[in-house]
C-alpha cells in the first residue's frame, strides 16, 4: 500500500466565506448547473451534508465515469474546512481503496 500527498493553493478575489459556501455547502446545486456537460446530478444517499453523510455524484453519458461516492468525514463552517473520502466509483479504477481529501 502506498500513500501519495498532493497540496494545492489558489489565490482568488472572492472572500473565503463566499468561496466555501459555493464550493462546499452549495456544490450539490451549483456543480450540475456549472458543469452540466459532465455532472448529471449530486444526491445524498445518507444524511444531509453533515459528517457521516454519503454523497453520490452521477456523471453524464459524455463522461468516462458513471458515478463516485463520497463519505463526509468532517465539516467546520467557522474554520472553512471540509474532509471527505471517495469510497466507491469508477475513479478508483479497481486499483485504489479510497481517496481522502481535505479542503
Amino acid at each position: 500500500m502506498g500513500v501519495v500527498k498532493v497540496s494545492q493553493s489558489f489565490k482568488t478575489q472572492v472572500t473565503p466565506d463566499r468561496m466555501f459556501k459555493a464550493l462546499i455547502l452549495d456544490s450539490r446545486n451549483l456543480c450540475p448547473q456549472l458543469m452540466f456537460s459532465s455532472i448529471k446530478s449530486i444526491e445524498y444517499l445518507q444524511g444531509k451534508g453533515d459528517a457521516e453523510s454519503i454523497k453520490q455524484i452521477n456523471f453524464t453519458e459524455a463522461s468516462p465515469l458513471r458515478y463516485v461516492k463520497h463519505r463526509i468525514d468532517g465539516l467546520d463552517k467557522e474554520k472553512w474546512t471540509f474532509k471527505f473520502t471517495m469510497i466507491e466509483g469508477d475513479a478508483l479504477m479497481d486499483k485504489l481503496e479510497k481517496i481522502t481529501y481535505e479542503v
